[in-house]
Order: C-alpha cells, then sequence, then structure tokens
C-alpha cells in the first residue's frame, strides 16, 4: 500500500476545539432490534482449536497481502499523482515512524498502526457514554484497539470481533463469562477470539449497539475516514446491516494517535462504501465530529471485486443467498490485483 520517493513535509492539522456533538443518536432506520442471546457460556469446544496452525496460516496471509498491498499502493502512485488516499496514508505512517509514535507491530505501514497512548485512547473511549450504555461492541482485530477489546469484555460486554480479514471465518462473540480471569487477556488477541470466541453466522439475531473501527487517518471536522486500503471494514459493516444488527443511528468510533488527525480527505470523494465516524478519541481529546456523510446500506456489489469476493467465503454465502432471495444475478464489479497486509504477530 506504500510506495512514494518523495518526503513530505505537511503536518496533519490538530483541530481540538471542534468537538460539536452531531445528532447522529437520532435513529433513521426501520430495522428492528434483535435480542442477542449466546447459547454457551463455555469455549468453543465442539472441535479442537489448532492454534499453531490457526497462526500459521494467518501470518502466511499476512505476508502475501502485505506484498500485494505495496505493489498496489506504488503502481497507483506512480501512474496516477491524484491517488490521495494513498498519499495521506503514506504521510501519515511515515510521520508516525519518524517521530517515534508508533509501537509494535513495526513499521506501521499497511497496519492500523499501533500508536503510543493507544491505551489512553482506550481509555477515553471507554468513559464514553455510548460506551457505557452499550451491550454489544464491536470492535475491529488491529493491535491499538487491544484495550478497547479488553474493557469490553472486563466490564461484562459483550465482544463481537471478526476474524483477520474474515478469511479464517466470520465475527465471533466473548462475553466475560465464556472467560476465566487467566483467559481474558489472550480472548484480547486475534488467536484469542477464535480461540475462546462462539462462531457466528448470518441468520445469528445480534444487534450491535457501538463499532469501533481502526483508522489510519481521519477528519475531526466531518468524520472522513481512511483505513489501510483493503476494505474489509466496509465489507463487515455491510453484512452486518444485512443481518439487521446496525442501522444509521449506531455510533462508529475510532480511537487514533493526535497525529493522525487530517483535514484534507474531500469528503465528496469518498465511495459510496466508505464508512465515516461518529466519534474519535485521541489519548488528549473526545471529538463528536459533525459528520454529514451518508453511512453505507450494506454491501455494494458493484464495487466488489471478483478477486475479493473469491477471497472471503461468507460474502459468496451471502451472494448466494441473495440471489436465491431475488431469483437474479447480483452485479459484479471490476476486477482488480488486490491489495494485502502485513506480517503481524500476535497482539
Amino acid at each position: 500500500m506504500m510506495g512514494l520517493s518523495a518526503p513530505f513535509t505537511l503536518i496533519p492539522t490538530y483541530l481540538t476545539n471542534k468537538t460539536h456533538k452531531s445528532n447522529f443518536l437520532s435513529s433513521i432506520s426501520q430495522t428492528k432490534p434483535f435480542n442477542f442471546k449466546l447459547e454457551s457460556n463455555k469455549p468453543r469446544n465442539d472441535v479442537a482449536f489448532d492454534e499453531s496452525a490457526f497462526e500459521s496460516e494467518r501470518l502466511s496471509l499476512d505476508a502475501k497481502a502485505r506484498r500485494s498491498m505495496v505493489e498496489t499502493s506504488k503502481r497507483e502512485t506512480e501512474d496516477d499523482p491524484k491517488a490521495w488516499k494513498w498519499l495521506i496514508r503514506k504521510r501519515i505512517w511515515d510521520l508516525m515512524e519518524a517521530g517515534n509514535i508508533a509501537q509494535n507491530p513495526r513499521p506501521v505501514h499497511h497496519r492500523i498502526p499501533n500508536f503510543v497512548g493507544a491505551s489512553i485512547a482506550a481509555k477515553n473511549l471507554g468513559e464514553l457514554e455510548e460506551f457505557r450504555i452499550a451491550g454489544c461492541v464491536k470492535v475491529n482485530p488491529d493491535s491499538p484497539q487491544k484495550q478497547v477489546r479488553f474493557l469490553t469484555l472486563s466490564g461484562g460486554k459483550k465482544l463481537l470481533t471478526p476474524q483477520p480479514r474474515l478469511r479464517t471465518g466470520f465475527f465471533s462473540v466473548l462475553e466475560s463469562g465464556m472467560l476465566s480471569p487467566s483467559t481474558i487477556n489472550e480472548a484480547c488477541t486475534s488467536v484469542g477470539v477464535a480461540k475462546y470466541g462462539r462462531p457466528i453466522g448470518l441468520d445469528e439475531k445480534i444487534k450491535v449497539d457501538l463499532i469501533v473501527i481502526g483508522s489510519v487517518a481521519v477528519d475531526p471536522m466531518t468524520g472522513a475516514r481512511l483505513g489501510k486500503g483493503e476494505g474489509f471494514a466496509e465489507l463487515e459493516y455491510g453484512m452486518l446491516r444485512y443481518m439487521g444488527a446496525i442501522d444509521d443511528s449506531t455510533p462508529i468510533v475510532t480511537s487514533v494517535h493526535d497525529c493522525q488527525l487530517v483535514d484534507d480527505i474531500p469528503a465528496e470523494k469518498l465511495l459510496i462504501h466508505d464508512v465515516p465516524v461518529d466519534i474519535i478519541c485521541t489519548p488528549t481529546q473526545v471529538i463528536f465530529t459533525d459528520a454529514t456523510i451518508p453511512k453505507p446500506k450494506g454491501i455494494y456489489w458493484d464495487k466488489l471485486s471478483p478477486e475479493k469476493l473469491g477471497q472471503i467465503q461468507i460474502l459468496r454465502e451471502l451472494k448466494n443467498r441473495i440471489e436465491q432471495e431475488r431469483g437474479q444475478k447480483l452485479p459484479c464489479g471490476p476486477s482488480e490485483k488486490l491489495p494485502p497486509t502485513a506480517q503481524r504477530k500476535r497482539r
């Protein structure tokens, strides 16, 4: 996802005085909420969980994805100087590495970057009223949000976490009753989620009260957000919309370092499936954005490439289901050379 040769001197703008709370909590969806019920309070034991095999597969996929993402970013920035998303990502990644703001896993390029003060940002997030009243919280599996996952479980809430890149599964749900004091910390890692969590499918009746999403860069005025470029956060959001688990009123929060706040994400250039955020938590502040960017309504099949669809079994299952229900084929997006990921160690 990277590959520019020229250094950047532009420093992201910190808009610390913009704390206007938006009216995002007003519901504009007709989706009926579901009651979420666990069928078991024990870790999954229907089949033996092979931790080493799971980790080996995850690292292999990460390495392959990262190589692809580097190639994609180089090609796009060389061919199109207006490839603005990659330019902003590179600027932030470079800044965090150069300023030693980055934390392991490093380098932070092609990742949702871990950062100094991530636990403080998580603490600020944990003090939000939106978090306090939430019964079920969906949290991304990346390193900087590990403490958010811990606060969710230790606070007696249900934690919904996707498997990395949705390639090893779909979502897993955990709650403190499924864990012991000695396993709760491990359960906050990617491997631990798969090991202790209960996997769910598209028919799960679940209501998610709060979404925590990782970001590379975010605009505190508009709520416009850039991820690392793979698009999985958007796919996860779209599938939850299909399941009726969320709607337009579901708050979306991100935790980032202050240097990840920018003012040059052109909201008019965002795509229909890009997910904006309502609240930003940093180590120094909490910002309620004046988000007017529409939230995605589901999966936009005409934007989804055959290559991406081929990677994700749950997406193919969903597509087949909708086509059977409608009695017609769904559109398909243009072919693409997929971007990647980073080699990761257990978080």
